[in-house]
């Protein structure tokens, strides 16, 4: 297994902000994860990078038990890229240094580098299409190419385990596509770690996806192959809203339906 939750929940100041969590990720799955803003896709995240600890319940994060293990050492096979991630990089970064910095799951370089650790961060920019960016700093970048440079970043460590949180915000449509497309080509190599993919736009969840989570309100609302969790009638009831169900090729695509709204 490279995750499993049972019965899992977090409580702070007497509220729950994750319930009874059952959830497993096996070797060979990717994974997405959908939920509005305050479902609590960031507390899940940040509970499986071991920065809180189960309230009740056992999570195990690739065969370890967090918050029974030594979690420093277990993020250094966890890839984890954020949008809180981006600012704390100093603006004369390079993107190879940026990169580099994965292999320790630090943000400056401490360690001594070695040629073939810089070999591998050269690779993992041409992962990323990137390779343009070596040498430039990072105040140059564009959004999206602060995340293909942070993607590359979170495989330098070669993680059994991939987190992208939520990689397309702020990204236009051109920009967003490119990214995806960039992603799962990724994500169909054979040496690609398990991906996470976390968001709140159901577009964006592509076919290499094999698996949904629908998290609504700190519980599980609906979990498994994602044809069968990404349907007309379950994405309705997830909402709590009418909505319009499209498919364009193998992705899905919602909008509000708005004259049933208004006759409820």
């Amino acid at each position: 297994m490279i995750i499993e939750l049972n019965n899992v929940s977090i409580r702070r100041n007497n509220v729950k902000l994750l319930k009874n969590i059952n959830w497993t990720i096996k070797q060979g799955e990717h994974w997405a994860i959908l939920g509005l803003n305050g479902a609590g896709k960031t507390t899940l995240l940040n509970m499986i990078n071991g920065y809180i600890f189960p309230s009740t319940g056992e999570l195990r994060v690739l065969g370890k038990t967090v918050g029974k293990y030594d979690m420093r050492k277990l993020r250094k096979s966890i890839g984890w890229v954020s949008s809180s991630i981006q600012e704390r990089f100093h603006d004369y970064s390079t993107a190879i240094d940026i990169v580099l910095s994965g292999k320790f799951a630090t943000v400056d370089l401490y360690d001594e580098i070695t040629e073939e650790d810089r070999i591998l961060a050269h690779q993992c920019l041409d992962k990323l299409n990137a390779q343009n960016l070596a040498d430039r700093e990072y105040r140059t970048f564009s959004h999206g190419e602060k995340q293909r440079v942070l993607i590359a970043r979170g495989l330098m460590a070669q993680p059994e385990l991939l987190i992208l949180d939520e990689p397309c915000t702020g990204l236009d449509i051109i920009a967003r596509e490119n990214l995806l497309s960039i992603i799962k080509n990724l994500s169909e190599d054979v040496n690609s770690p398990t991906l996470i993919y976390v968001t709140h736009h159901i577009e964006e969840i592509l076919p290499t996806f094999s698996h949904t989570l629908l998290l609504r309100r700190g519980e599980i609302y609906s979990a498994g192959i994602a044809s069968e969790v990404l349907t007309k009638e379950n994405l309705s009831d997830f909402y709590e809203t009418p909505i319009i169900f499209e498919k364009s090729g193998d992705r899905v695509l919602i909008h509000l339906d708005y004259d049933n709204m208004l006759k409820e």
